[in-house]
């Protein structure tokens, strides 16, 4: 497999996944790397000169995984780092190996939190055969010899080689079983900031995406869905376009789209604007974002509701109240937005079909490609190529993979790269949910919290994602409550006496996914913004009311306490700026954020300053931690202020980046993160968890500095503008 800076050429390993299967002379089955380098477990490849290749399942899209992946297996290995490199191997060549590289899925925060065991075992394994390796050349107990940064010594004799020299032979030895895993205390690379292994690509310009793909004799596609989700086509002229230049072929995507090939990209987006198209929009035409509001507010009030976390008497509770608050919120629909389009190049024929693709799931892709191209699986194979963002809108959909198999079987034997343009990419997504709740707490005569209901009305990813989830649930969908759960990775923040959390499911033509931080997001601004109305109510600092009620959280209390402390809530703000604070518990990490704004007319605010802290339990490399969490408020922050996506005629309104904008830099706040790594067996996601605390900790600011309450996002539809 050969790259250049703007070109991804396919050679004839590329398609065997580039690893080959040969036999020693006496019959062990050796499995070896394109270059002919042995394997000496599925995760790792040395080279004779050194070179450690470390083989990643899950997907690099800017957040960093591959890189802390890579540190766990060199970590065990007891390799050198400079010498590490890294490939992805393919689904395809997994599922012939029994899955031997496990879930290829990044989602979720999952990355690392949930392959982090069997990963350093992989790396731990290796080392013991090159160990082992050595010390048979020697002749003496591989007890004798320690391995570290890529070098084996004999301590009793001082002899030394390298693992280049011992791979050979130690892919010959029997991998043996159970080998014990470092202790956290003895971690020399795990913990610290190494270098990602992909900047230096992206910053000379080699590194390719799949916008950047090029196959011989590849021919270029664009395509139209119906504008309205549910919509049909009716009809399109074809004729109309065959004969503009450099057109293929005109062709039906299943019975919603319609693509044209031609010699390049912009060859074929001028010609698909030019098809005369007859959509049938059937009834959701009619769907507005009001009608659609409607409908959620009515859920407010339902009788049945989905119950996601309980305790006592909510009715007993509130009813002994001697002051009652309530208040209703609302966040909207938003789009993954990525830098790069949806896009994916297949190749098919009677006998093979092959799809190179930017995946957060390879083996969604491989699943999608399958039944698009109606081969067994012995004859598909994915090719995962680094991707240019994901967030959730390339995990779990693969509407992208099917389509460029279905056209690729109209052009059998040609390379099809279909790239959605910008306006595609917004109007066809899969969007976070939209979200309403109503929230009513009760005070007693000595302002205690003894009682609260949060009552969410919305969508449901699951009923429409993964149905046999709420199906096996009676009809619940349990990422609804994500931050609000009763127990998990998701839950909740506070003990209050007597407790009611439940969902009126409301779901909308508008198809939701996983956005990334997906339900922590607005339920932390329901919680968190309505946990300082209480504090208010009751007259209390918003700090002190969050500890009261707190008991048996040290987790949720110890990152909440780490904010202050840095921000100075004890202290007064400085002349004009005030403060908010945040907490929840998302993706088995604990999170809080403090942030300092100040106002300007009333509506121009200022986000000087936030301080964000993070309980992950482990922290693999605390610069990337960093990054991520800088990151996450930029993210954060322009769903806030500015990022909605609104229904008008039943299509989605917002078809670029002029109508969906993202912020600045000259609006970036300056990010303090404070990472609080304290073990215990316990690991927790980064990529996604700081997001959720950003909204509510300026909002709550915002109540301080104007004593306005902003209960609605985004900020903008109030007028309210980040500057």
């Amino acid at each position: 497999m050969k790259m250049n800076r703007r070109s991804f050429i396919v050679t004839s390993a590329a398609v065997t996944g580039g690893l080959a299967l040969g036999f020693d002379p006496f019959g062990k089955q050796i499995v070896r790397a394109q270059d002919g380098s042995p394997e000496l477990t599925a995760w790792v490849v040395i080279q004779p000169n050194d070179r450690v290749v470390i083989r990643m399942a899950r997907s690099e899209m800017g957040q960093g995984t591959i890189t802390g992946l890579a540190q766990m297996v060199a970590e065990e290995l007891e390799c050198d780092w400079n010498k590490v490199t890294y490939e992805y191997p393919t689904p395809g060549t997994s599922l012939k190996r029994k899955r031997v590289w496990g879930d290829f899925s990044t989602g979720g925060s999952r990355g690392i939190r949930t392959s982090h065991d069997y990963v350093r075992q992989g790396g731990a394994t290796a080392r013991v055969m090159l160990v082992q390796a050595a010390a048979n050349q020697w002749k003496v107990p591989a007890s004798e010899c320690v391995a570290a940064n890529s070098v084996i010594t004999h301590q009793p004799s001082g002899r030394k080689t390298t693992y280049g020299k011992v791979a050979e032979a130690a892919a010959r030895l029997e991998p043996p079983k159970d080998v014990k895993l470092k202790d956290p205390k003895e971690w020399k690379l795990i913990g610290k900031s190494v270098k990602r292994l992909d900047t230096a690509d992206k910053v000379t310009g080699k590194q390719v995406y799949g916008f950047d793909l090029k196959l011989p004799g590849m021919v270029n596609a664009a395509i139209k869905d119906c504008p309205v989700f549910g919509g049909k086509i009716k009809s399109f002229d074809a004729g109309r376009v065959t004969g503009m230049k450099g057109v293929k072929k005109v062709v039906p995507v299943g019975d919603s789209a319609v693509a044209v090939v031609a010699d390049t990209w912009w060859q074929a987006k001028t010609a698909l604007d030019a098809l005369p198209i007859q959509w049938d929009e059937g009834p959701n035409a009619k769907v507005s974002s009001a009608t659609i509001a409607e409908m959620l507010k009515a859920g407010l009030d339902a009788p049945q509701a989905f119950v996601g976390n309980q305790n006592g008497d909510i009715k007993a509770g509130l009813a002994g109240a001697v002051k009652k608050v309530e208040a209703v919120y609302a966040y909207p629909f938003q789009n993954h937005a990525c830098m790069e389009p949806m896009n994916a190049t297949a190749r098919y024929t009677p006998e093979r079909c092959e799809v190179w693709v930017p995946t957060q799931d390879g083996e969604g892709s491989f699943a999608a490609t399958l039944a698009a191209s109606g081969l067994p699986a012995d004859k598909c194979e994915v090719y995962k190529i680094n991707l240019g963002g994901g967030f959730g809108r390339r995990g779990a959909f693969q509407d992208y993979v099917t389509q460029a198999v279905i056209i690729a079987k109209q052009m059998p034997g040609v390379p099809v790269k279909l790239l959605w343009s910008r306006e595609e990419d917004m109007l066809h997504g899969h969007y976070h949910p939209i979200m309403q709740a109503k929230l009513v707490g009760g005070l007693d005569a000595n302002n205690n919290l003894v009682g609260l209901h949060v009552r969410l009305s919305g969508q449901s990813i699951l009923a429409a994602v993964r149905p046999h989830i709420v199906e096996q649930q009676k009809g619940r969908d349990p990422l609804t409550f994500q931050g609000l759960a009763d127990t998990g990775e998701h839950s909740f923040g506070y003990t209050i006496p007597n407790l009611l959390i439940d969902h009126a499911m409301r779901n909308t033509h508008v198809p939701p996914g996983f956005w990334r931080g997906v339900n922590i997001n607005q339920n932390a601004v329901f919680m968190e913004c309505f946990m300082d109305e209480l504090a208010q109510a009751a007259g209390q600092d918003e700090l002190e009311f969050r500890r009261k009620n707190m008991q048996g959280l040290p987790r949720n209390l110890g990152v909440l306490n780490a904010v202050a402390e840095r921000i100075g809530w004890s202290k007064p703000a400085p002349q004009g700026v005030y403060r908010g604070l945040a907490q929840m518990k998302a993706f088995n990490s604990f999170v809080a954020a403090a942030c300092e704004i100040s106002v300007r007319d009333g509506n121009k605010v200022k986000v000087h300053r936030i301080v964000a802290a993070t309980d992950p339990g482990y922290a693999v490399n605390p610069a990337q931690i960093e990054r991520q969490v800088s990151g996450s408020f930029v993210y954060g922050l322009s769903g806030l202020f500015m990022q909605e996506c609104t229904v008008k005629d039943g299509r989605i309104a917002e078809d670029n980046f002029h109508t969906y904008p993202s912020m600045r830099i000259a609006q970036m706040p300056k990010v303090e993160t404070i990472i609080i790594a304290n073990g215990g067996g316990i690991w927790g996601g980064i990529g996604e968890p700081t997001i959720c605390v950003a909204a509510p900790a300026v909002m709550n600011a915002f109540f301080k500095a104007t004593g306005k309450r902003l209960r609605e996002v985004p900020l903008k539809n109030q007028g309210i503008e980040l500057v």
